[in-house]
């Protein structure tokens, strides 16, 4: 019997410590969780402002954004208007300069001014742009008496490796093409200090009729006119370097 119960007092006392140690670990499991609790709640409270905070700072964000897209609405509408009333201004002005020009043409030829209102200003840019000339000398009127003939070109413009002899007319003709190419035939005889240049012809007028465009062009010799009464231009530049092909 002393052994049975020294058996069962080693059991009670096994029994105690085990249930002891059970306590304690509960304890300090319930512990771990009520602080891994007070975590979650935390965390979950935080989220919760954090997503509260991201949901105002985008209703923010989104209203910013319309009223940046209604100023840039209107900034177009405005940049809108102010092209049209630009373009406005512009065809304005455009027709004004035509309207201009037409008076200033008219009076030109009026007066017999042609060569000096109207030609003489636009000669070098347009032969600087077709021809690539750097005019060294220009001049108006040149008068040349040889053998008691008299010779006259209306302008006469040199470059390095060309010269250029201009003819006006206030009405243009036919017959007026013809006419300066003969002319241009004896220009070197008048003007010797020219020769070993290239003569290049160029007959100028306020507008030209189709018809003689065309004649002038199969004779190589240019034509000088308003372009749509804006400025002064080469108007069969391409048709003459084609041989007069149309």
């Amino acid at each position: 019997m002393p052994a049975t119960e020294e058996r069962l007092d080693t059991l009670e006392s096994i029994l105690g410590q085990f249930i002891v140690h059970t306590d304690v670990a509960l304890r300090r499991l319930e512990n771990e969780m009520k602080v891994f609790k007070d975590e979650m709640r935390a965390f979950r409270e935080e989220s919760e402002r954090d997503r509260k905070a991201l949901h105002e700072e985008m209703k923010a964000f989104k209203e910013e954004m319309r009223e940046f897209k209604d100023e840039m609405r209107e900034f177009k509408d405005e940049m809108r208007e102010f092209k049209e009333e630009m373009k406005e201004f512009k065809d304005r002005q455009d027709e004004e300069n035509r309207r201009k020009n037409k008076e200033w043409s008219a009076l030109a030829k009026k007066m017999g001014t042609l060569v000096e209102d109207l030609i003489a200003p636009a000669l070098r840019p347009v032969l600087k742009k077709y021809f690539d000339c750097d005019v060294i000398l220009e001049g108006q009127r040149m008068f040349r008496r040889k053998g008691g003939e008299d010779y006259e070109v209306d302008a006469v413009a040199g470059c390095d490796d060309r010269v250029f002899m201009i003819e006006a007319r206030s009405t243009p003709r036919d017959s007026d093409v013809k006419e300066i190419k003969e002319k241009a035939g004896r220009f070197f005889e008048f003007f010797p200090e020219f020769k070993g240049k290239e003569l290049v012809i160029i007959f100028g007028s306020i507008t030209f009729p189709e018809n003689v465009v065309k004649h002038a062009s199969r004779l190589g010799v240019y034509v000088m006119g308003w372009r749509e009464w804006e400025y002064m231009d080469i108007l069969n530049f391409e048709e003459v370097r084609r041989g007069g092909r149309q």
